[in-house]
């Protein structure tokens, strides 16, 4: 089964505002593919708010260039087939890929997990879930709100979990599933 893990940062509260995404790819149990790419919001999405700015440091300069999501998701789009999807915090992550395929009519559809909720689950000891901290509890090194990192950072969270389980997901190893569609 694939899993594709993924991760949005944000201009602005618009969950269109989107400036960057990292995704993660989990094939047989090996992360198989890692991609980040810089997004430059719609027009009329895409003013940077300073504290926004100062979480992921990217700036309206720094996209300006960039392609928009439509062009970054057709490059990322054969990931997403026949894929399981999952994100650290999967509700604001699947919110922003689906305010965005709405925004570009772009038709999506599949099941998605939280990693979030798979980590309060195999970990409840620890004394917070973020991912940082679940991160650390695992030893995976990361730079926090790079889009791909974040990606990353969650997808050894999944390994984490199917390597002490002795199973990947597709045998018996399921976290809540939820399905999404555009």
């Amino acid at each position: 089964m694939k899993i594709t893990v993924i991760d949005f940062e944000t201009a602005n509260r618009s969950r269109v505002s989107a400036c960057s995404v990292g995704i993660a790819v989990i094939e047989v149990g090996e992360i198989t593919t890692r991609v980040e790419r810089l997004i430059r919001p719609p027009k009329g999405f895409g003013w940077f708010l300073d504290e926004f700015i100062g979480i992921h440091g990217i700036t309206h300069e720094a996209v300006r260039d960039a392609p928009g999501f439509d062009t970054v998701f057709q490059e990322l789009r054969p990931h997403f087939e026949n894929a399981l999807l999952a994100a650290h915090n999967a509700p604001f992550d699947m919110s922003v890929l689906r305010a965005l395929c709405s925004h570009y009519g772009i038709a999506i559809s599949g099941d998605y997990f939280c990693t979030l909720a798979l980590a309060r689950q195999r970990w409840p000891q620890l004394p917070s879930h973020d991912l940082k901290t679940v991160a650390k509890h695992l030893g995976v090194p990361f730079s926090h709100h790079k889009a791909g990192d974040d990606a990353f950072a969650a997808a050894q969270i999944i390994r984490a979990v199917q390597t002490s389980d002795g199973a990947s997901f597709d045998e018996g190893v399921r976290p809540n599933v939820r399905r999404m569609s555009v």
